[in-house]
């Protein structure tokens, strides 16, 4: 089998086979594939497109490049989550310990963050001591005995996708479904959970900007991995503008805190309550959505979901002082007002430039090697459709210094758009594919 002639079937629009995928695969994976050739057939793909079939071959060639997780030894369904990704989506932070609550046990494996702000790990280490780094048996150890583990990637797990998403990066290949959805579900198949729950996001702060195009990618997934033989639901959602009112690590994880004291709503409890409904349905642990619900919003009133974070932070070395009092956590020296240059209503906010505003204050990483200084970001004070008066707060920067604490409240003061009435606003959740 020659790699010039699975390009060429390719670039001509032909199908592959199961064999030509798998022999690209492994060949790429050990390095006998160079990258020009995995460059070529990647372009080829983006243009010509694949099967579901083809689909599923690339997704399951690529989750056995590696080890895969096995979590039989854990008891009852265990269940993943994913996000797409977008502005101030701290949703892990408080969805796990809701559902984990509940009794259904959580393996989640996840990563840093490249742009506006950190990883869920990133955010994580804002609890002093914090440590995702855990062999498999503390991982499934952790998860049996606490209900959920959210521990980095590890090397052995999905390598294919590790050299073909840095591949992808930097050779224009990145907006291709079948390599979009070969990427996440090799991964969350390989991390081995029953049920597979995905938030897939739409709008100005998500890499699908359009509904449509998030519709595509979900329905995609729930197909892939059905076919694979996991029970797996997508949630499409809206990221017109930042979720919640945080964005910024150690400001996020407090605002996930508050939630789970039950100080705070909106359309990140919203959000939460509803990836959770699916969860706890497609376990068994509630007999619908309904019902469900209740159960999440119990664990929240009763106090067990607060309580649950604290046991996991305190299982991966973490202070769970710093769950209760949040003055533990991280705080930047500086907070700046945006004051609102107008009177009305907010409009819309551009959340994909106001999270560059969190990336420059330092809350994010431009490269790999960039530190993140987990204290900075800003919270909303104002979101679309809010009322505003002339000089009223729009929000707070959070920043390590004067000079870029005036400048970035400049900046997302200029994310704000106003009108004289109270716009129209589309509900966070806009669809759930089964």
């Amino acid at each position: 089998m020659q790699m010039t002639d699975i390009i060429a079937r390719k670039r001509d629009g032909g199908e592959l086979s199961r064999e030509e995928i798998q022999f690209f695969i492994e060949g790429y994976t050990r390095g006998s594939i160079p990258d020009y050739q995995a460059s070529a057939l990647l372009m080829a793909i983006v243009w010509r497109g694949m099967t579901r079939r083809e689909t599923l071959d690339l997704t399951l060639a690529m989750m056995h490049s590696g080890e895969t997780l096995d979590l039989s030894s854990i008891s009852g369904v265990k269940a993943d989550k994913h996000s797409t990704g977008g502005v101030g989506d701290k949703t892990s932070l408080a969805l796990l310990p809701m559902v984990a609550a509940q009794g259904v046990h959580m393996a989640k494996m996840s990563g840093r963050g490249l742009g506006h702000t950190g990883g869920t790990i990133d955010k994580l280490e804002s609890f002093p001591g914090f440590s995702c780094a855990l062999s498999d048996e503390a991982f499934l150890s952790q998860v049996q005995r606490v209900g959920f583990a959210i521990a980095g990637q590890t090397a052995d797990l999905d390598p294919a996708d590790k050299k073909l998403y840095a591949l992808r990066d930097v050779t224009g290949t990145v907006s291709s479904i079948p390599l979009i959805v070969s990427s996440i579900m090799s991964k969350k198949l390989a991390a081995g959970a029953d049920v597979i729950v995905l938030d897939v996001k739409c709008g100005d702060g998500a890499f699908m900007k359009t509904e449509s195009d998030a519709r595509t990618l979900a329905g995609e997934m729930v197909e892939i991995g059905k076919l694979a033989g996991r029970r797996t639901v997508a949630c499409i959602t809206g990221m017109d503008q930042p979720l919640g009112r945080a964005v910024g690590n150690a400001l996020e994880v407090k605002e996930a805190m508050a939630l789970l004291r039950g100080d705070f709503g909106g359309d990140l409890l919203e959000l939460c309550l509803t990836l959770g409904s699916c969860i706890l349905t497609e376990s068994g642990a509630a007999a619908s959505d309904g019902e469900a619900r209740l159960k999440l919003e119990r664990g929240i009133a009763d106090g067990s979901a607060l309580a649950k974070l604290a046991e996991f932070v305190a299982a991966q070395g973490g202070d769970a002082r710093a769950v209760y009092d949040a003055s533990l956590l991280p705080s930047a020296p500086v907070t700046v007002p945006v004051p609102s240059p107008a009177d009305g209503y907010v409009s819309a906010i551009a959340a994909e430039r106001s999270g560059l505003v969190s990336m420059h204050l330092g809350g994010g990483r431009a490269t790999k090697d960039s530190e993140i200084d987990l204290s900075v970001g800003f919270v909303l004070n104002k979101k679309s459709g809010d009322a505003v008066k002339k000089g009223e707060s729009l929000a707070i920067v959070h920043a390590r210094d004067a000079e870029s604490a005036a400048r970035a409240a400049r900046d997302l003061a200029d994310c704000f758009s106003f009108s004289d009435a109270r716009p129209e606003l589309k509900p966070i959740i806009r669809d759930i594919i089964r």
